[in-house]
């Protein structure tokens, strides 16, 4: 699989960097570039989601993709829950691998940015686990109606829809639920 998705990966003009272990990996110094792990549930040593959990306590914020072949609802909740950007159960297609990989790669204050550029306000509502200032700072400036840090409450993202919805229906005179 390894080699594949190497192969896979080379032909569309992305670097990869294979790592041994998660051991390896944290001891390495990381790419300052937009980048992203895909990580195997099942790991030598570690579990993936073990791997995951230690990546957020040393306060890492590269995107995560896992695979697997023995992935079930509870172990998707999980590693979503912790940030993952997909979680995705072999055998998977090429392109969906290439999917979730350019989603990676690309923020939601990117997005954001990319739709106004196209014409399209649609309004965003930024959830994270990890509220640095500079990525909310950006996230605002870039038009998201509100910024919500893991966890939160409820009746604060029940506000954030409300303004959503009402800054909507204010920008096109049309309400839309």
């Amino acid at each position: 699989m390894r080699n594949s998705l190497c192969n896979l990966f080379r032909s569309v003009g992305l670097r990869t960097e294979v790592f041994e272990s998660a051991r390896e990996l944290l001891l390495s110094k990381l790419p300052d570039v937009a980048s992203c792990i895909i990580l195997d549930i099942r790991l030598s040593g570690v579990s993936g989601l073990d791997f995951q959990t230690e990546f957020v306590r040393a306060n890492i914020h590269i995107p995560i993709i896992f695979m697997t072949s023995h992935g079930d609802i509870p172990m998707t909740v999980r590693a979503m829950e912790a940030g993952a950007i997909d979680f995705l159960t072999k055998p998977f297609r090429n392109q969906d691998m290439l999917d979730a990989v350019a989603t990676a790669g690309m923020s939601g204050v990117e997005l954001q940015i990319l739709l106004i550029a196209q014409g399209s306000f649609v309004p965003m509502i930024f959830i994270t686990a990890y509220p640095e200032d500079s990525i909310r700072s950006r996230a605002m400036k870039a038009g998201a109606i509100c910024f919500l840090s893991k966890p939160f409450d409820g009746l604060r993202m029940i506000e954030c829809i409300r303004t959503a919805l009402k800054r909507h229906d204010d920008d096109d005179g049309n309400c839309r639920t």
